[in-house]
């Protein structure tokens, strides 16, 4: 069974006195519903689910008055095998999306108190900023619900999964605070497990095929079922013209990340395309779990947000291995043997990101004319520190040295698989140690 860190950050919530209804986002089958589930199994006396995605007859329920009594009698009838007792029983409201009127309830559970509640949304089809995916859309419940984003496992759930223990890390993370080497053996298993995450990524059912066979093949099969299913999710929530435009951003990623210089094109998706045609359909799939936006900054210093350009991103995958999935067949071979070649920098870069983006951590860059581009910027020790990712073990690297000598960056954190080695201004550290920065 997969430990999953949002499981504490759920148990966190439970054991505060004063609460709000909490609304766990996140794309699909990232593990929410799972997750959730057996939370509400060891945690609660009794629980009721109620999804509405498997079973949209649930939303009569929220047909008539909303206060918590009325609410009560309506799951009741409809659930008999569960009896609501305050105090010990949780309602998990799962895909909510597809019921406005239950997002509006979400309220009325908050102000009467009784039952802890959690609900599910998967982000897909948001409309002005509310998660109702279809109908009419409700009053949204400001002020009422407290929020937990949830991702695909990131790159410490993915260690645990695969039997590296919590100490075994925490000895790990010892070498990267005292900035002494990691023993060979140590350091070049964990650089083969990076590149396993890589082509597994952190999708639930995908990391426990993984686990359970080894089987690379198997691994492949799910991730491509999981991007066909988000290609049948656009064409089911997308409102209109989006439907074409969202499948077709999603699907021009892994050529966007090809290029040198990996500002995002919108000639790539289509020929003279521009940002008022496709600019919603990324923000679609960004608000869908998908993607992360990475923003260019104008000038490399603090504040990194006050200092972005809105209009200007590059874009990753949130999930490294259903990227190294959208390649074609042979790709997971090469990156296991390091023969992927140019390309290689690309996915590098993505599970760089998606480690820094599950950290939490807002992404951006640095580019100047075409002529020098700083992978990432990061906020650390009160700095803005640039990070340079490295592929190979050639770390050298004309921009680092440049923005750090004639653009007042004072101090750079290099990526690569290489071992720890400290300079002046200079930080080498394997990519694996990013889940610490």
């Amino acid at each position: 069974m997969l430990h999953r860190k949002a499981y504490n950050q759920l148990l966190e919530w439970k054991n505060r006195p004063s609460k709000m209804v909490l609304l766990v986002k996140g794309a699909r089958q990232i593990g929410k519903t799972f997750t959730i589930a057996q939370f509400a199994e060891e945690q609660y006396q009794r629980y009721v689910r109620i999804n509405f995605d498997e079973n949209p007859a649930y939303k009569v329920i929220f047909d008539g008055d909303l206060d918590m009594d009325t609410l009560i009698k309506q799951i009741s009838l409809r659930v008999p095998s569960i009896k609501m007792i305050p105090g010990e029983t949780l309602i998990f409201f799962d895909e909510i999306q597809d019921c406005p009127k239950a997002q509006t309830a979400l309220k009325f559970i908050t102000q009467d108190g009784r039952f802890d509640c959690i609900a599910t949304g998967s982000l897909l089809g948001i409309n002005n900023g509310r998660f109702s995916a279809s109908g009419e859309i409700p009053s949204y419940p400001v002020g009422y619900v407290e929020h937990l984003d949830m991702y695909s496992l990131d790159f410490e759930e993915y260690l645990w999964a695969r039997g590296v223990s919590v100490q075994s890390i925490a000895d790990i993370k010892e070498y990267f605070d005292r900035k002494k080497k990691v023993p060979p053996a140590m350091h070049d298993r964990m650089m083969e497990l990076l590149k396993e995450h890589i082509v597994v990524g952190g999708m639930p059912r995908v990391v426990q095929e993984f686990v359970d066979t080894g089987n690379f093949s198997a691994v492949l099969k799910l991730q491509r079922d999981i991007i066909s299913d988000y290609a049948s999710d656009i064409a089911k929530y997308a409102e209109g013209s989006e439907k074409v435009k969202a499948r077709s951003c999603f699907y021009a990623i892994p050529k966007q990340l090809a290029k040198d210089y990996k500002k995002f094109q919108y000639s790539i998706v289509e020929k003279k395309g521009t940002s008022r045609k496709f600019g919603g359909s990324l923000e679609w799939l960004y608000d869908a779990g998908i993607i992360n936006f990475c923003y260019n900054l104008r000038c490399p210093e603090l504040p990194l947000e006050g200092n972005a350009a809105d209009d200007i991103f590059k874009v990753y995958m949130r999930d490294t291995g259903l990227l190294t999935a959208m390649l074609e067949d042979g790709s997971q071979a090469d990156i296991i043997d390091g023969k992927l070649g140019i390309y290689k920098g690309a996915l590098y870069e993505n599970i760089i990101a998606d480690i820094f983006g599950k950290l939490g951590k807002k992404l951006f860059y640095y580019e100047y004319r075409g002529q020098m581009e700083i992978d990432f910027f990061i906020r650390r020790n009160s700095q803005a520190q640039a990070v340079e990712v490295k592929s190979a073990g050639n770390t050298k690297s004309k921009s680092l040295d440049n923005i750090i000598k004639n653009y007042g960056v004072e101090h750079g954190i290099k990526l690569s698989s290489n071992n720890i080695s400290i300079s002046e201004k200079i930080e080498h550290f394997p990519l694996y140690m990013a889940m610490f920065l």
